[in-house]
């Protein structure tokens, strides 16, 4: 038997005769740390690329004129997610013992030590690493900034989005997360959040409202008071993003089970799966209905509907309760969109609604298991949208009053490319 077959039989046998779980206080078992830690890197990996999902699609559904500007703002969103919740976030989202409001654990992670003796398999009671743990959350640390830059494309300040993402990804969403993922309070009263319906995309999309309140309409965006329609550059990058969010989703949810139990993780990506392809069958039955033809942006936004909206009880719902979240969020998708534009709330790429409503949509529907409660989830639900919404509208606030939030009309009118970053991403500009 060659070298090769050798390795695949061993796999096959750890597969085989290795419990996939892990059972706190039973000792670690080398075969199954393994097997969790190359899942959940997998997992990072798939994660990772949500980022470039991210980028295409806010580009796509924007004017070709701010095309630099939003993948620059994309770069630098995962630079400082990282970087923030190494320094800060990590410590604040898993304080340890605390008093289930704030807390800080000062040696999260260890900066200065190549192989901390708690970072390998003595770490949360050896299911994965401590390495493993942080990039692995640290990659959704920076989806909050991110959620935000898509409301706010083509008129917002560069520095000034910066400034915001620092504070609010650095320290904001790590400090709400610790309030369920790290053992806080809302975990203490049964709430329930598999993956960040709320945690993430919530927060994420309460600082977008705030965001897109403060800094007003596009120019040209409502005439005589009434919605006109900017359509985006380049509906094949809207295409390609969606599916690579799509992709990516494998990572966010089924990583989120922080195991590679096959029943567990496989059972979570059909749940996944199953409610963002009924997202998009209900926003395509909505839009047909409400626009009478049909809409490939409200489909494609339909699908990402269903992915937040079954993120918060991907592993709590059966497959035909996880279509029914994806089918009503997917309809409901299309419903807020215009509902949204007619109040004058200009949103380019819609993600108020798909992360905001849609995540609130999702997160309530974790009580349909008899083991949550409905009142758990709501508190919940209005916890996190009440000091996420303030600390953004007081935070965007400040930025306005000292260095500004928004380009100049001429800026704008010219387009961020040119006035931000002195470039061109097209020879054409539109």
């Amino acid at each position: 038997m060659n070298k090769r077959n050798k390795i695949a039989m061993t796999l096959l046998a750890l597969v085989a005769f290795t419990p996939m779980y892990c059972l706190a206080g039973e000792g670690p078992s080398q075969e199954l740390y393994w097997l969790n830690n190359i899942w959940m890197m997998v997992a990072t990996f798939l994660v990772f690329i949500m980022h470039l999902g991210f980028a295409m699609l806010e580009t796509g559904l924007t004017r070709s004129k701010n095309t630099v500007n939003i993948l620059f703002k994309n770069t630098g969103i995962i630079a400082i997610g990282l970087i923030t919740y190494a320094f800060v976030g990590f410590g604040l989202m898993y304080p340890g013992d605390f008093n289930g409001i704030f807390g800080y654990a000062s040696a999260a992670l260890p900066l200065n030590e190549m192989f901390a003796t708690d970072a390998g398999i003595g770490y949360a009671d050896g299911c994965y690493s401590l390495w493993t743990d942080f990039l692995f959350q640290g990659m959704f640390a920076a989806t909050a900034a991110t959620i935000v830059s898509g409301a706010v494309a083509g008129r917002i300040k560069l520095g000034s989005f910066f400034i915001f993402t620092v504070l609010y990804v650095g320290f904001l969403y790590p400090w709400l997360g610790s309030w369920k993922w790290g053992g806080g309070w809302l975990d203490g009263i049964g709430f329930y959040d598999f993956a960040g319906s709320t945690l993430v995309h919530s927060v994420g999309g309460w600082g977008a409202l705030a965001g897109v309140l403060l800094l007003g309409p596009r120019i040209g965006k409502y005439v005589d008071g009434k919605p006109n329609a900017i359509p985006g550059h380049s509906m094949p990058l809207v295409t390609i993003g969606v599916f690579l969010l799509w992709l990516g989703w494998f990572g966010f949810n089924g990583g989120s089970a922080l195991s590679a139990d096959a029943d567990y993780t496989s059972f979570v990506l059909v749940t996944t799966c199953l409610a963002a392809a009924a997202g998009i069958v209900g926003a395509m039955i909505a839009s047909k209905f409400v626009q009478k033809k049909p809409d490939l942006t409200m489909a494609l936004n339909g699908c990402l509907a269903g992915l937040v909206g079954i993120t918060a009880g991907a592993d709590m719902l059966t497959p035909a309760q996880a279509m029914l979240v994806g089918v009503v969020t997917g309809a409901i998708a299309v419903f807020s969109v215009i509902a949204i534009d007619k109040a004058k709330i200009d949103d380019p790429v819609g993600a108020i609604t798909v992360h905001l409503v849609c995540g609130i949509i999702g997160t309530l529907a974790v009580a349909l298991n008899p083991d949550v409660t409905f009142t758990a989830q709501l508190i919940g639900v209005l916890s996190y949208g009440v000091v996420a919404f303030a600390f953004a509208l007081i935070l965007f606030s400040i930025i306005k009053a000292t260095v500004g939030i928004r380009v100049s009309a001429e800026e704008e009118t010219v387009g961020l490319d040119v006035t931000e970053h002195a470039m061109s991403s097209y020879t054409s500009v539109s």
